[in-house]
């Protein structure tokens, strides 16, 4: 799996090098411990509506969130909320709960890349109680 996805990203970043226009700027760095075999990365767009929020949850896998619209607040468990704005990242280990995850925003939506390495047939969500 690791190295598809390092294959993946030295196509596109190749494919990047090659535009005299590209620019590279670092987001974000996660090194990942060995993966099983059997891991798929999802990759989701999620909109949100002003003010709209989830239950606390967790998704057992890697989540990386980039947002591309909006302001969106996140929390883990034990983690401080932060409030996150287009080209920012919020990053989620499979153990953490996501206590909070909100559009910061009464009147705009909120527009997220979603990047999920799973267990291949898991639930991508899953509620925890309060």
């Amino acid at each position: 799996m690791r190295n598809l996805f390092n294959a993946c990203a030295l196509v596109a970043l190749a494919g990047l090098m090659g535009s005299a226009t590209a620019v590279q700027a670092q987001v974000m760095n996660v090194p990942l411990p060995p993966l099983p075999p059997n891991q798929e990365m999802l990759v989701l767009e999620v909109n949100l509506a002003p003010s709209q929020s989830s239950n606390p949850h967790r998704h057992n896998a890697h989540v990386f969130l980039y947002v591309l619209e909006g302001r969106v607040n996140m929390q883990v468990a034990g983690g401080e909320m932060v409030t996150l704005t287009p080209g920012q990242m919020f990053y989620e280990t499979p153990e953490s709960i996501h206590s909070v995850s909100q559009n910061a925003s009464d009147t705009e939506t909120a527009k997220l890349l979603v990047h999920i390495i799973k267990t291949v047939g898991a639930p991508v969500t899953t509620p925890v109680s309060n």
